[in-house]
């Protein structure tokens, strides 16, 4: 059955009156212009074509790494640092799969750098440094080809501070305390910075990705708190963020923003309750099944509030 058959079976089902027969139709998208797939395939081939170049040119100086002095290896790859840049200047249809190149060549430098001269920076610098530097080139590239990778690069930078001032590992007691509420706040301003930028939609990979990450890290967090040998109050925190971010969602009815949040508000919670039966009872078939019967619960409930927000938006339409 076609979707035409399926709009009108249902218009008919529900007795729906022209004004919001018109609204189911254009909610489907029916009549929306079909997607230009050529647009997609240059992306994705240019985007592919940038990743081979430069893994190329890494595994080429790999391999001949006896055979080239520090000065060569440097000449190489600012060569191809400068003409990716130029290229992206000169040539607009070339300007995101090059910026690209240019921006994980960029990486390469700084990393070349730090084991050629033992600089003794810890990683997180290498990745802030390396967002810091490729900020302009995302900018002046305006696509999400150049965003999405340096949302990651920004997401890994996060991280890795994190890590490095949780005393080198991922210790979550009170002392670390302050160190993840910072770090929480900057994978907000990273989401912040994704859907503020120029040319950003709801559908960007660069958004997608910083929410994704952000949703995982402080995910991550408030789980290392919640099962730790006391209840840290990082799990609390991790709650609390959460719990804004599908504010924040809720209001822009952002479905994947929702989903993404949703889920991971759900987990938390799961889990919580689930440190609860197993403190409380002893965790047999009962407490499990009590656990199920939580998630699906909890589940149910966050995907039909996510769906009646949609429909809401869409009827407003």
């Amino acid at each position: 059955m076609s979707l035409h058959e399926q709009l009108y079976q249902w218009t008919a089902r529900q007795g729906l009156d022209a004004s919001s027969a018109r609204r189911l139709r254009a909610f489907s998208g029916i009549d929306d212009p079909p997607t230009n797939p050529w647009l997609w395939l240059r992306r994705g081939t240019g985007a592919l074509a940038a990743g081979l170049v430069g893994f190329g040119l890494i595994l080429w100086i790999a391999a001949n790494w006896g055979e080239l002095g520090r000065l060569m290896r440097f000449a190489l790859i600012e060569v191809l640092f400068i003409a990716s840049l130029a290229g992206a200047a000169f040539r607009a249809a070339w300007r995101a799969p090059l910026g690209l190149l240019a921006f994980l060549t960029l990486g390469g430098l700084l990393a070349f750098y730090g084991q050629t001269y033992q600089t003794g920076a810890d990683p997180w610098q290498l990745f802030a440094v390396w967002a810091l530097l490729g900020l302009p080139i995302a900018w002046a590239a305006r696509s999400d080809l150049m965003w999405t990778p340096w949302a990651l690069v920004v997401a890994t930078a996060i991280g890795l501070w994190i890590q490095t001032f949780s005393d080198h590992g991922w210790r979550v007691d009170a002392l670390t305390l302050p160190v993840h509420a910072i770090g929480i706040v900057a994978y907000g301003l990273l989401c912040l910075g994704m859907a503020l930028r120029p040319g950003a939609t709801s559908r960007s990979w660069s958004w997608r990705v910083a929410v994704l990450a952000t949703v995982i890290a402080v995910s991550a967090i408030a789980l290392g708190g919640l099962f730790s040998r006391h209840v840290a109050a990082q799990y609390g925190l991790g709650l609390a963020a959460i719990a804004v971010g599908l504010a924040l969602a809720w209001i822009r009815a952002e479905v994947y923003a929702l989903s993404a949040l949703a889920l991971g508000f759900d987990t938390l919670i799961v889990c919580g309750i689930g440190r609860v039966v197993l403190e409380s009872m002893r965790f047999d078939i009962g407490g499990l099944f009590l656990m199920g019967l939580v998630a699906c619960g909890v589940l149910a409930v966050s995907v039909s509030l996510i769906m009646r927000r949609l429909r809401a938006v869409g009827a407003r339409a």
